[in-house]
């Protein structure tokens, strides 16, 4: 049983936020779950007790739709105890081969997003008298592959509103930590793999890009789960303000290889 009972996951329907969305229902928390894919909301809610799951429909890069569920949500509860930021989209190109309406759309969508739940929902977290933030990066906010200047530099621009919220909110003991991912088996990771393919499966691509890990795999979404449920316990009430790698070794390793 979590010792936290109210917890909003934007992007909670699929992928990572799923991951997280699922270890918080199994642990008995009651989950805020915001997502545009209504399907996927339905599903969740299909299989879910309508009290522990509420699946909300939600562009999390409009301000008066955030404002609307956090009003719904303070209506219903009156105070939450995590915010959990998973929402995001994974665009290509290099700085010359980036429009700015995508260069905008992955800041509005991978950032500002952020910024908005916090805004409108850091008053809930106060009501509460204490509260936890964790904010979804990656690690191409720390090291980058080619083609990626927009998605790299959001992730980048995450790390750094976290640790703002963590000095910010620090004096109401809300805490405030980013989760920075390596590969995970996520819908996102399959449609890059299926644009990347060439002759290859889309299996064969995500076992491919697993390999250069060095335990040998890509994440499944339920173990980025598992740290963030930890973040937003009770188990880590000294930690805020952190950037937290989950990559199974990729970030540890340098390009060169010995020869045998």
């Amino acid at each position: 049983m979590s010792s936290i009972k109210t917890v909003v996951v934007t992007g909670g329907a699929k992928g990572i936020g799923l991951g997280c969305t699922l270890k918080f229902l199994a642990d008995g928390v009651t989950v805020v779950c915001a997502d545009l894919d209504e399907s996927a909301l339905q599903q969740l809610s299909n299989s879910h007790p309508s009290n522990k799951f509420i699946g909300r429909k939600v562009d999390v890069s409009s301000e008066i739709q955030i404002k609307e569920l956090a009003e719904e949500v303070s209506r219903n509860f009156g105070k939450i105890d995590a915010l959990v930021n998973c929402a995001g989209i994974q665009t290509y190109g290099t700085v010359t081969e980036t429009s700015e309406e995508l260069w905008d759309k992955t800041f509005n969508v991978n950032v500002k997003s952020m910024f908005l739940t916090a805004k409108h929902f850091v008053p809930l977290l106060k009501a509460n008298g204490k509260g936890a933030i964790v904010n979804i990066s990656s690690v191409q906010s720390l090291v980058s592959q080619k083609g990626v200047v927009a998605y790299s530099a959001s992730k980048g621009a995450i790390n750094a509103l976290t640790r703002a919220l963590a000095i910010d909110l620090a004096e109401f003991q809300i805490r405030a930590n980013a989760v920075l991912p390596g590969s995970v088996d996520t819908p996102m990771l399959r449609n890059a793999a299926e644009l990347f393919k060439g002759d290859k499966s889309v299996d064969q691509i995500v076992a491919d890009w697993g390999k250069g890990h060095p335990l040998g795999r890509v994440a499944k979404p339920s173990e980025i789960g598992d740290l963030v449920s930890f973040l937003c316990s009770d188990s880590s009430t000294f930690i805020t303000g952190g950037s937290y790698v989950i990559d199974g070794g990729l970030t540890s390793q340098v390009a060169v290889v010995l020869p045998d």
